[in-house]
């Protein structure tokens, strides 16, 4: 994954053999901090279990774009300000959401490999191109 607002790039793998890699989730944590105001939290693991699977299931090297991964209080209030589409309560300030693209494939395919995982929340943002994926309820919503 890569941060299409920081530019820092994360490979590795945070899972083995049935356990989590503790020095790599600390990675996944600093990487989707909130850079506006250079806030981590702890991610919940689900959300990075749902990207990772449908990355694979969509079948690319490339790897996602990270739009937005966790919002500070103060962030999700400046953009919701800003847009209608972000939640007052978005799981991102929980650390249980992220915002991805890829250039290889286009929303409604990242969308459909989300939803066949059948966890969590999937948003379709045709309009912005991107696809939000969260460890909530099942449910999906957006063209």
């Amino acid at each position: 994954m890569y941060s299409g607002r920081t530019g820092e790039k994360l490979d590795m793998i945070y899972w083995i053999d049935g356990n989590y890699i503790k020095d790599a989730v600390k990675e996944i944590n600093y990487f989707m901090r909130d850079w506006r105001v250079d806030q981590t939290k702890s991610i919940d693991l689900r959300t990075i279990d749902i990207l990772a699977a449908a990355h694979n299931l969509l079948d690319v090297s490339e790897p996602y774009m990270l739009l937005s991964g966790y919002r500070s209080p103060q962030t999700n209030a400046m953009l919701r300000s800003r847009s209608r589409g972000v939640a007052k309560n978005s799981l991102h300030m929980k650390g249980q959401a992220a915002d991805v693209r890829l250039g290889s494939r286009n929303v409604s395919q990242i969308s459909r490999a989300a939803l066949s995982c059948h966890a969590g929340g999937v948003g379709r943002y045709s309009r912005s191109n991107f696809v939000h994926m969260d460890c909530g309820q099942v449910r999906s919503w957006g063209a």
